[in-house]
């Protein structure tokens, strides 16, 4: 099986130039620059494409609302229209987020009917793209030869190799690396805690479904059983005791002007059980300390790419 990237990511530290893949070509490019996404993607002969190419950080979303609506709204009908002159394409997974839906801060899960909305720029972006989505498909993509085209939502992925900012366990990582505690905003939230292996093998399900003509078109959760949700609290207090080492978080300082965080979210991902088969593998607790376990060998010195393949060899051998 061949892939094919397309995007932009210029920081210093990323685990995609880490690993070197074999099998694995990129185009350098932004997804807002429709005529490069075009020729790429006719190009490239794929039969699938998964789009998550995103500007993903709430935080971030506050620091640059423009850019965050351009990136996740725009792109995703820029991807949806160049996907329209890729002949080859059978399927197509568009990845929003779980954050898509009306946070009404209640303590059961949002199913995939329950309505979208967004407090902040990155969450209303992500609602956003779903109706966006919907739009391109029922206008451009409704006929039977065109690609079967659905969203999914995942729950807070983690795992080893994410080294983005204003994520709780990337943070930890950096932190005690640099012999510091993990600062801690908004202990008491809770989120929908998952190894992103989880998810992936989810996306990976749904898209051979959709090309296989199995699976109706519409929008997907996929997340922990509702019993597997934790708050940041519980999260921080498993990653330093995986660490081990005196690892140690303690609460950050409250500011004026700190930003609007969601506090509760789960998701139900009956949907995706009950018609796809998928569950998550690893439970919650053991994908903490998995994570914990990848940033400490990594600081130790051990190469990503043997970190890499002891998960997913570790994930298939569950």
């Amino acid at each position: 099986v061949e892939s094919i990237g397309f995007g932009r990511d210029e920081r210093e530290c990323l685990l995609y130039r880490e690993l070197n893949l074999s099998g694995h070509s990129h185009h350098f490019g932004d997804i807002n620059d429709l005529s490069t996404l075009t020729a790429a993607l006719a190009d490239s002969g794929a039969d699938i494409l998964f789009h998550l190419a995103a500007q993903p950080i709430v935080l971030t979303s506050y620091a640059d609302p423009v850019g965050t609506f351009e990136t996740n709204v725009m792109g995703t009908v820029r991807v949806l229209e160049a996907a329209r002159k890729a002949a080859d394409l059978k399927a197509i997974v568009v990845v929003t987020s779980d954050k898509v839906y009306r946070n009404n801060e209640w303590a059961w899960s949002y199913r995939e009917q329950d309505a979208l909305g967004g407090a902040d720029p990155y969450s209303a972006s992500k609602a956003a793209a779903e109706i966006a989505t919907e739009a391109m498909v029922r206008s451009f993509f409704a006929n039977d030869t065109a690609p079967q085209i659905a969203t999914a939502r995942a729950g807070n992925v983690i795992g080893g190799g994410d080294w983005a900012e204003y994520r709780l366990l990337p943070d930890a990582a950096r932190a005690i690396t640099a012999g510091q505690p993990l600062m801690v905003r908004n202990p008491q939230a809770t989120r929908p805690w998952q190894h992103v292996l989880d998810p992936l093998v989810g996306y990976l399900m749904l898209a051979e479904s959709l090309a296989g003509g199995r699976t109706a078109r519409g929008s997907w959760n996929f997340g922990p059983a509702q019993e597997e949700v934790l708050t940041v609290r519980e999260v921080a207090d498993l990653f330093v005791t995986a660490w081990g080492g005196g690892a140690a978080w303690t609460p950050a300082p409250e500011t004026v002007d700190s930003k609007h965080e969601a506090g509760m979210l789960t998701i139900d991902s009956s949907l995706a059980r009950r018609e796809l088969g998928w569950h998550p593998r690893w439970r919650s607790d053991e994908a903490i300390r998995r994570t914990a376990a990848w940033y400490r060998d990594r600081a130790a010195g051990v190469h990503a790419s043997i970190l890499v393949e002891r998960d997913i060899s570790d994930f298939i051998n569950v």
